[in-house]
């Protein structure tokens, strides 16, 4: 109800956040406040947006087709792009490519400036200019430090040099997508006003999660009337390797003087001891603006700590649990693991094949990254867009044609001479004398056919379009050909593509479906056992979630706490109070005494969280000797402040949440169980160098190979692989080379 001016909604986990959104939007619509295609309505999922349409369409009915402006961060971003792409020299029809085609596009530039790309990866700088996109930096803002991160100064003559080339391909990245058109309004003040005048209401979801760029979009689109209304949880930012700034939700009231502060603070999930858990962990975290969950449930179970030997007995310990879950009747689609990292699964995975327990693994191999997808998506691009190079490199000898490394070289010295896409090179060539007999009736006759299926595309679906050029470009033939249970299988993936190309109209409304929604997963209605990271299970709740592998180094992440210090430790902390907050009756927190990672056996102690739990909904189990009670007795003891948490609303005064906190950053040192069997102590830990290594010592990795330390603080090495390029690894993962 309070549409007019700034509003900040804090909507914890599990609030309804997503109701009390859908209810705003259709309120403007149905008092007359706005028409539809005047509100802005960003999200930052196509679920987000699809799911907000669809219960906007429940309560508004027909009226949401009239909403154009609700949708994703990109997908609104392409929009207006289409429409001024002219103002950054691009075409309305220009490509978006995804990351395959950026790496390759890298590659190309990296060897024409003579760079060694085993040094200097394309990967390395295709992640160097997404983080500068999402910042809002075009070449020209870099500094010198930021100039300095790619082959010795030499980033921004490359950022430069790859702008240049998109704009030559007439194609934007994902992170083009919001730089053009921020730069587009900061430069045009006329566009900027059409904008800001169009769009009576603005409305964000999950705004703790916007990056720099995104911020600065917004904040231009809504400074005129400043009817903007954000939604987010502080304590859910857990994105900031993508970008996200928590601080941008944090200074809300400072970008908009006078805002609305509205806290959505009734769960609906949870228990009140999975809430009492979280709100307990959370309140160690300093940059918050604070609220604290509470519901009117009184059932629930406390949350349990279970400590184990190892990651194999910790991975049984979770299939026992599951299987008797499965036996007192819970489905196993409402059971998931949650993991800090993708190494977890394979011990957990392992023992579920042993006993037979279904599960999937969310995150895996996507549809549409499929090398079979992509070359089908390669020649309908090519289709739409005659000057996408990126696409021709894919398809020109796919199936193979002939045209092998020496004539696509020759292609691409033609088209640089003559300043042309790689396409109109071809067919130059086709009817000149520099390439062979063979190869100019091939590249003929396939130019032939790209003429005859454009003009197919004016008037078959894109369906049907798809169908016939997979059999007259011989690529079905070829799959035939090989009669392998594999090509069998990505026949089906293509015959599955042309199935879900049948809902579009036009081509180049399912090539940009395709650019934004990468994520196209086969329909399975078997029930399985959820395996999925922390960070992918934002957004979802499960009546039973286990969380293993909370030990120091693992949960919170060594190497986030080495690169990010205490804002990272602060950003692991609110990642635990998401896991703890998917759960809705159970949740089953686990730690090893030992775990092996990268192929070396570790000796852990508790994560600091586990401490950092209050004791009043905390259930200790331990399969060590004395370990439970052992190391629960180094945190220091005080009284449960969430008691409150299960039946009543909080005071209003504790909003900020308590100041209390289970341990510091620096002076833990518990102690851990004993431990019986080989591995490092726990002692290996502090932050001692070990005096067998010095700068320009030669080291092996288990995972990263040969190296040389170039520097050293403490018991953290920089050093430089000989195939990884530059890592700072701890001393106690390497050994001295032979």
């Amino acid at each position: 109800m309070t549409t007019e001016g700034p509003v900040l909604m804090l909507a914890g986990a599990g609030t309804g956040k997503t109701a009390a959104l859908t209810a705003r939007l259709a309120h403007l619509i149905r008092s007359r406040r706005a028409w539809p295609s005047e509100i802005l309505c960003v999200t930052f999922t196509n679920r987000a947006a699809k799911e907000m349409r669809h219960r906007v369409g429940q309560l508004i009915g027909d009226a949401v087709e009239g909403m154009p402006w609700l949708g994703t961060f990109h997908s609104i971003c392409a929009r207006m792009l289409r429409r001024h792409a002219e103002l950054v020299g691009l075409e309305s029809n220009f490509t978006i490519i995804d990351t395959d085609d950026q790496l390759r596009l890298l590659k190309q530039l990296i060897q024409a400036e003579g760079l060694d790309e085993k040094r200097w990866p394309a990967r390395q700088l295709a992640g160097l200019i997404d983080r500068w996109k999402n910042r809002g930096l075009n070449p020209d803002d870099l500094d010198a430090g930021e100039n300095e991160a790619y082959a010795n100064g030499r980033g921004q003559a490359m950022y430069a040099a790859y702008q240049a080339r998109m704009k030559a391909l007439n194609a934007c990245d994902f992170g083009d997508l919001l730089l053009h058109m921020l730069n587009i309004l900061r430069r045009e003040r006329d566009v900027l006003e059409q904008y800001q005048q169009r769009f009576k209401y603005v409305m964000v979801d999950e705004y703790q999660d916007t990056n720099a760029v995104q911020y600065l979009w917004l904040r231009l689109l809504a400074q005129a009337r400043k009817n903007i209304c954000v939604v987010g949880d502080d304590d859910q930012s857990i994105y900031s390797w993508r970008g996200a700034e928590v601080a941008n939700i944090l200074r809300f009231e400072k970008d908009f003087p006078g805002a609305a502060i509205i806290r959505l603070e009734q769960n609906y999930r949870s228990t009140p001891d999975i809430l009492a858990a979280a709100s307990g962990l959370i309140a160690a975290n300093s940059e918050r603006l604070g609220k604290t969950l509470w519901t009117e449930r009184n059932d629930g179970e406390k949350v349990r700590v279970i400590g184990v030997w190892d990651a194999p007995e910790e991975a049984r310990r979770v299939g026992d649990e599951i299987e008797r879950l499965e036996r007192e009747g819970a489905p196993l689609d409402q059971v998931a693991i949650l993991v800090r990292a993708q190494y977890q699964t394979r011990e957990i995975e392992d023992r579920f094949i042993q006993i037979g327990l279904n599960y999937k693994i969310v995150g895996g191999f996507r549809f549409y990254e499929r090398a079979e997808i992509r070359d089908a998506l390669a020649y309908l691009r090519l289709i739409a867009q005659p000057s996408d190079d990126l696409a021709f490199e894919r398809i020109h000898n796919q199936p193979k044609r002939g045209l092998g490394a020496k004539a696509l070289e020759m292609m691409h010295l033609h088209a640089r001479r003559q300043n042309m896409p790689l396409a109109a090179a071809a067919l130059d060539l086709a009817d000149s004398q520099e390439l062979p007999a063979r190869s100019r009736t091939t590249i003929g006759q396939l130019m032939a056919s790209f003429l005859r299926w454009r003009e197919m595309a004016e008037s078959k679906t894109p369906a049907d379009l798809l169908r016939v050029v997979l059999e007259e470009s011989g690529y079905d033939a070829m799959l035939k050909a090989d009669r392998t249970a594999e090509s069998a299988s990505r026949a089906d993936n293509l015959i599955e593509l042309a199935r879900a190309m049948e809902d579009y109209q036009t081509l180049g409304d399912f090539l940009e479906h395709v650019s934004l929604v990468m994520d196209n997963d086969a329909a399975d209605d078997a029930q399985k056992v959820t395996i999925m990271t922390m960070h992918a299970a934002k957004g979802l709740e499960f009546d039973h979630v286990f969380l293993p592998g909370w030990e120091e180094g693992v949960f919170p992440s060594q190497r986030a706490l080495d690169e990010g210090g205490l804002a990272s430790l602060e950003e692991e902390r609110r990642l635990a109070y998401v896991a703890i907050t998917r759960a809705r009756r159970r949740c089953t927190i686990l730690h090893a005494a030992n775990r092996r990672i990268y192929g070396q056996w570790t000796s852990s102690i508790p994560s600091r969280f586990v401490g950092e739990l209050p004791d009043g909904h905390v259930a200790i189990e331990s399969t060590l000797s004395g370990g439970a009670s052992l190391w629960r007795a180094n945190w220091s003891e005080q009284d449960d402040p969430f008691a409150h948490v299960s039946t009543s609303r909080p005071d209003r005064s504790q909003a900020r949440g308590p100041g209390w906190q289970r341990a510091l950053t620096s002076g833990y040192d518990p102690k851990p169980a004993r431990i019986k069997e080989p591995g490092r102590s726990a002692a290996s830990f502090a932050a001692k160098p070990r005096n067998d290594l010095a700068i320009g010592s030669r080291v092996f990795h288990e995972k990263f190979g040969y190296g040389t330390v170039s520097a050293q603080e403490g018991n953290k090495l920089d050093i430089d692989f000989e195939t990884s390029g530059s890592k700072r690894v701890i001393d106690s993962f390497v050994k001295p080379a032979d």
